[in-house]
Formats: C-alpha cells, sequence, structure tokens
C-alpha cells in the first residue's frame, strides 16, 4: 500500500461534508471549520479563494480544483474585497458572523446550500473531517492552498461527483465518499506529475525499481519482521547497495523508514479502530505491546493510550486470557 492508495484504504473520507454551494453577488463566506482537508471546484461562475495572511486570493474557474489544506482559516467570496456574511464552523456549522444559525435559511434542496436557487456561482465542496498519520505524509509536502486548472487534466470524476452529490439514494453517503477520495487521488496524481513538480522523496523513489519496490514491500507488510538483508534479497541486489541507494533517494535509512510507517499505521489504528493496545503492536510488527509503546512514545511523544485519549477515544483493556 502506497501513501496514496493509503488515503483510500486507510484513513479514507468517512462521513465527509459535501455539498453544492450555490451563491449569487455578492456574497463572501468564512471557513473557520478546522478540516485537514478541502477540495473545492467551481461548476459555473466564478470564486475566489482568499487565504489567511499575506497570501494571494486565487481565481477559481469552471473545472479548476483547489485543494485547502487546514487548519488556518480562509474566505471564498465572489471577488476578494467583499465581506464576509456567513461562516462555516467546525462540523460544517453554518452561522452569521454573530452567531445566529444559518443552515435551515439557507437550506436549497439535498446537500445544496446558498442564498439563491438560481445564484450565478455553482461551486462543489468535499471536506474530509478526519485526518490520519499515512495521508498526513503525502499531504504535508502540499503547498496550503493549491490550484489545478482545469486545461491539466480531464476528469470525468468531478461530472460524476456533480450528477451525484444531490441525490438522495439508500447508500448515497458512502458512495460520495468514495467518490471524493478517487478525485483526490487523481488531483494529487496530477500535482506530482506536473514539470518540475517537487514531490516528497519517498514519492519520488516510487520511481525507482529497486527502492521503489522496498518500499511498496515496506508499506504492504509492516509486520514482517524485516532486515536490510531480507529487504535486499527481496529486491535482488546487494546489502550495501539497497542501504545506499535507498538511504540516497528516501532521504532515510530503510529500517528508519519502516519504523515511521509502523508508527503512522498504528496510529491511524489507534485512532480508527477498537483494537487493543497489544492487537496493534502485532499488526504493525512488534512482538507485543511493552515493546511497541516505547516505541511510539519514543516517536510520538505519547503512550498508545494517551494518544487514543486525546482523540476523544475510550482505551480498550486488554481482554484476559481464558482460564
Amino acid at each position: 500500500m502506497d501513501a496514496l492508495a493509503g488515503l483510500l484504504d486507510g484513513p479514507r473520507a468517512r462521513g465527509a461534508f459535501l455539498l453544492r454551494m450555490v451563491m449569487e453577488p455578492p456574497w463572501s463566506v468564512r471557513i473557520e471549520d478546522r478540516a485537514p482537508l478541502c477540495l473545492m471546484s467551481m461548476t459555473h461562475g466564478e470564486a475566489w479563494i482568499v487565504p489567511a495572511g499575506a497570501t494571494d486570493p486565487v481565481l477559481l474557474r469552471p473545472g479548476d480544483i483547489a485543494i485547502a489544506r487546514g487548519p488556518e482559516p480562509y474566505t471564498v467570496a465572489d471577488i476578494p474585497g467583499t465581506a464576509p456574511h456567513a461562516r462555516i464552523g467546525p462540523g460544517g456549522a453554518c452561522s452569521t458572523l454573530r452567531g445566529e444559525p444559518l443552515s435551515e435559511s439557507m437550506q436549497l434542496g439535498v446537500r445544496t446550500w446558498g442564498n439563491a436557487a438560481d445564484g450565478a456561482a455553482n461551486m462543489l465542496i468535499g471536506t474530509y473531517l478526519l485526518e490520519g498519520e499515512i495521508s498526513r505524509r503525502l499531504l504535508d509536502a502540499l503547498p496550503p492552498l493549491l490550484l489545478l486548472p482545469s486545461d491539466t487534466r480531464s476528469d470525468p470524476l468531478l461530472t460524476l461527483l456533480d450528477a451525484e452529490i444531490s441525490r438522495d439514494e439508500p447508500g448515497q453517503s458512502v458512495v460520495l465518499d468514495r467518490l471524493l477520495d478517487l478525485l483526490l487521488i487523481a488531483v494529487l496524481r496530477s500535482w506530482f506529475s506536473r514539470p518540475g513538480a517537487e514531490g516528497p522523496a519517498w514519492y519520488r523513489a516510487m520511481g525507482d525499481p529497486v527502492v521503489g519496490q522496498a518500499l511498496r514491500l515496506l508499506q504492504n507488510e509492516p509486520a514482517h519482521p524485516w532486515t536490510v538483508a531480507a529487504l535486499a534479497a527481496r529486491t535482488g541486489v546487494s546489502r550495501a547497495g539497497l542501504a545506499r541507494r535507498f538511504t540516497e533517494l528516501v532521504g532515510e535509512p530503510p529500517m528508519a523508514y519502516l519504523t515511521g510507517w509502523r508508527l503512522a499505521v498504528a496510529a491511524d489504528l489507534l485512532r480508527e479502530t477498537d483494537a487493543t493496545v497489544e492487537a496493534v503492536a502485532r499488526k504493525v510488527g512488534y512482538s507485543g505491546s511493552f515493546a511497541f509503546s516505547t516505541a511510539f512514545k519514543r516517536g510520538r511523544g505519547v503512550s498508545p493510550q494517551e494518544y487514543r485519549r486525546g482523540h476523544g477515544l475510550p482505551n480498550r483493556q486488554q481482554s484476559s486470557p481464558p482460564a
């Protein structure tokens, strides 16, 4: 499982906040939901995304796709100077800047929200509400706001999302979650394949015939008792040759990368499942909870139990063995 696949097979969209926003000028919405990632695309009209701070506004035209990374706030408006009249807070809660609720008054139908049913600006919005450790390795390589113009790609997934987003059928939320995942991965692949693009070192190393194979082995089988010698044997090169080339391309030795990957997988398991610490330890290649807890605290600064509690999850007690 590589990091792009991890967006689908690991900390994927679950109950993502998806809607079609329909607006008639003048309009401006302040986004303060602190979500880790939001994908936006215009289907009609134009909009400006105004990041916090001194960053220049970005114009979004039909077919363009923008990704905004949280948790910093930003504004989406008809023109950069329009003062916000609405705020979207955590969980997609919509209100005026004074805190008066707007969800019902601006509801225009299934997953459709705005100030006019036939407004000139139509935007599709998909917001990831959960953040994972695996996906963070990739998303941390992105700028706070990126734009892919429509002329850089031809993406039928955007058309499909547009067709599906206002439907109200059984299982529709799951369909939309998966479409959002697929669209995000298509956008990220396009972003990192741009001429002159600088993806993370390990992402670029995926294209190397030896190191790429080694990375996939480590990611697909984190519980395997890997050594550099075993990895070299599977990739058909010498131990020294693999260690040297892996470190050169990835930026760290194979076993250091494996430790980081194991802890990332473990962190997502602690947050996304109710598995015991012992079970998580064994799933990512540790002999028991003590060795795992020691490594986790060294890498994350907190114990697995503290990490789980810090994300609002109860710590599952270890079950006693049968008598």
